[in-house]
């Protein structure tokens, strides 16, 4: 046998941490996978790559095992949590009530909850934006700064996404809120309620 074969498995045979560790790698990959919720699967992608360079500092290749733990863990699950971060929100355009009606609220608080218990099994969060006027809030709508506008005078959810109407419509039916489809493209908007589109 090949001097440099036997002192190879010599090593391998001392390095029975590197046996534990290894098979946490599948392990941890497969948890990112199939994790439904964004925020878990970045925990679960941190640990791996922490797995990861444990195992190269063991196998002696410290430059890899310090790229892994920068670039592959901790650089890429920032960038990940700052895009899911960003991403997944529903941003609700509202028309905000008179100077006159400092006290009153942009959305009744049981709707706004009732938005949030429907979009929460999907991981997204509520962010309410509200608009002076009718012209500012059409311009956010054709420019899809908004996912959604709420007319609270006729409790409907107006929305461009296909997805969202079919997320929202059965949710919130128990709380007597339309949700209505209306394309982002239509040009003119249509006024925020009309017959046409509370059809």
């Amino acid at each position: 046998m090949p001097p440099g074969r036997s002192a190879l498995m010599f090593n391998l045979a001392d390095q029975t941490e590197i046996l534990a560790f290894t098979p946490l790698l599948p392990f941890c990959a497969l948890l990112v996978v199939i994790q439904g919720n964004p925020y878990q699967a970045l925990v679960m992608r941190g640990i791996l790559g922490a797995v990861a360079a444990l195992i190269y500092t063991l196998l002696g290749a410290a430059d890899v095992a310090l790229t892994e733990a920068l670039v592959g863990t901790m650089l890429s699950v920032t960038l990940f949590a700052v895009a899911v971060r960003s991403s997944l929100v529903l941003r609700l355009g509202v028309i905000a009530p008179p100077d006159g009606d400092d006290g009153k609220k942009l959305i009744a608080p049981e709707d706004e909850q009732a938005i949030t218990q429907a979009i929460a099994p999907y991981h997204l969060r509520l962010e309410i934006i509200a608009y002076e006027d009718l012209a500012s809030l059409t311009e956010a709508w054709q420019t899809r700064a908004i996912h959604c506008w709420y007319e609270a005078d006729v409790a409907i959810l107006n929305t461009p996404v296909v997805r969202l109407q079919e997320i929202l419509a059965p949710a919130l039916v128990s709380q007597a809120i339309a949700v209505k489809f209306v394309p982002a493209s239509t040009s003119p908007v249509p006024p925020l309620y009309s017959p046409e589109v509370a059809q």
